[in-house]
């Protein structure tokens, strides 16, 4: 259900803005790249969430899911949700095992301006159904970065987004969206990852200056989902599994910024080194061993 508060116009940014955001991008990056290097078999998914508190302690950046309002607030820096939990999983003592989907969700403000990203970590071989799960939920948001240039609505872009989704076999959750976002992390408009009546009620024109947190959540089976007696952690029904990916988008005239891209290049394997022979030293070959 969209809610009545997004029924006012998104809010603009300017390329100033845009780029102070970029800042706050680079740091959440920054801690999803943190959190790809601790997720390992035997890790607490509560130490992943303290080294990312640690790091947007030490850039002075304010992690902005700790404290969240709720039934009781979220206890957390991160979200950490785990296989057939969708989104809002609360970091514990609880250990990551090989063969895991680990869904990371973080955000933070960082000089007043404010940043979300998630990723979908696989954890050691998994079935190839999740593997492939994963790589469907990237391609849906990737469409989502491909088509916001192109498209005059959300409504085209979100559509675009659900019908690969369900052309693979899989489905898009509707009760969790995606928001504006700029000097509070929930801004207008709402952003969903699909389309019905509602949507089209709620439309938006896509235009300079926009900035979207797209957050697609695709699961393997039906898309209902329910909250847990924490008040937080949001699971599948079906308790198939679920992924979830997220960056913050901001168009301008030039295309898309991907204010929370990661910069950091990937390690490249150093190759290990060629040795020579001398020449002095004569080599031996065996002959061949008869049969």
């Amino acid at each position: 259900m969209l809610r009545a508060l997004f029924k006012n116009n998104p809010e603009l940014k300017s390329l100033r803005e845009i780029g102070l955001m970029r800042e706050a991008g680079k740091l959440v990056a920054e801690a999803l790249r943190l959190c790809r290097a601790m997720v390992q078999p035997g890790a607490r998914t509560v130490d992943i969430d303290r080294a990312v508190e640690a790091l947007f302690a030490k850039h002075r950046a304010i992690p902005l899911f700790k404290g969240y309002a709720g039934k009781v607030p979220f206890p957390a820096s991160t979200c950490i949700s785990i296989n057939h939990e969708v989104v809002h999983g609360i970091p514990s003592p609880r250990v990551v095992k090989a063969g895991d989907l680990v869904k990371i969700d973080t955000a933070c403000k960082l000089n007043g301006w404010c940043a979300d990203a998630a990723i979908t970590i696989v954890v050691g071989e998994i079935r190839p159904e999740w593997r492939r799960l994963v790589k469907v939920g990237e391609e849906v948001l990737n469409i989502a970065k491909d088509e916001m240039p192109r498209r005059r609505w959300w409504s085209e872009v979100a559509m675009r987004m659900q019908q690969h989704a369900e052309a693979n076999g899989f489905s898009v959750v509707t009760q969790y969206v995606g928001h504006g976002i700029g000097r509070i992390m929930h801004e207008n408009p709402q952003v969903p990852n699909y389309v019905n009546r509602e949507v089209k009620r709620h439309d938006f024109r896509l235009e300079e200056g926009l900035v979207l947190a797209v957050e697609p959540m695709v699961n393997m089976g039906r898309p209902d989902v329910e909250t847990l007696r924490d008040h937080w952690t949001v699971v599948t029904k079906d308790r198939l599994p679920s992924v979830h990916m997220e960056h913050t988008f901001a168009l301008t005239r030039d295309g898309v910024v991907v204010i929370t891209a990661d910069e950091e290049p990937a390690p490249i394997p150093t190759p290990p080194p060629v040795t020579t022979p001398a020449a002095s030293v004569p080599i031996s070959i065996p002959p061949p061993s008869l049969p």
